[in-house]
């Protein structure tokens, strides 16, 4: 099992999974393509219709109808939305911009989560109940994903922000070292005496890019 693990662990490393920052931008472009289409969809009647159940249970923006009326509502959404996935996209360049659209996305989908245990109906009976969700409850949880990436984005950003260019930025540099300097995985561990034995140095992974 360790053969295998090793062998796969060693795979992954060659595809260039540990590259610097990979998972950094990674998480910033997802988080700018979900707020471009979930801003999109705030302009139409549908969307407007959509999230009255939502809105009008959330305790923290429950208050925007009595503002904004329905249609308002959605469309301050829509531009909120649009916003924060315009400063994400920014932040590839300018952290400071990061820090803002990653704040503006932790209060969305803190705001949109906490409307949860709010929503009328939102465990099914015919199941017991809690913790079986319905479908609105369900659509509400992605939310819980996506504010741990916004929170992500938000630290990334105050350290890239704020720590000299020559420091490391990133919590785990010192630990992903450590990691690669005593990753050696030998193919014949598998037990087949007919493969060669390979061996990853850490001179291999000094030249990728970490």
């Amino acid at each position: 099992m360790d053969g295998i693990m090793n062998l796969i662990t060693g795979i992954l490393i060659k595809l260039g999974i540990l590259k610097k920052d990979l998972d950094y931008h990674f998480a910033r472009a997802s988080m700018v393509i979900i707020f471009l289409f979930f801003g999109y969809q705030k302009w139409f009647q549908y969307e407007a219709q959509g999230l009255i159940p939502y809105i009008s249970h959330g305790p923290l923006i429950f208050w925007m109808y009595s503002v904004f009326s329905v249609r308002g509502a959605t469309w301050f959404l829509g531009v909120s939305e649009w916003l924060f996935g315009a400063l994400l996209f920014w932040g590839f360049w300018n952290k400071k911009a990061g820090i803002l659209g990653a704040l503006g996305s932790c209060f969305s989908f803190i705001a949109t989560f906490t409307i949860i245990p709010f929503f009328p109906n939102g465990w099914e009976a015919s199941a017991g109940g809690f913790p079986a969700m319905t479908e609105h409850v369900g659509f509400l949880m992605k939310d819980l994903v996506l504010l741990a990436v916004s929170f992500y984005l938000l630290r990334e950003d105050l350290k890239r922000g704020s720590l000299p260019a020559t420091e490391s930025l990133r919590s785990d540099h010192a630990f992903l070292q450590g990691a690669l300097r005593s990753l050696k995985w030998d193919v014949g561990a598998l037990g087949d005496k007919r493969l060669p034995h390979l061996r990853i140095s850490w001179h291999f992974f000094k030249s990728e890019e970490i």
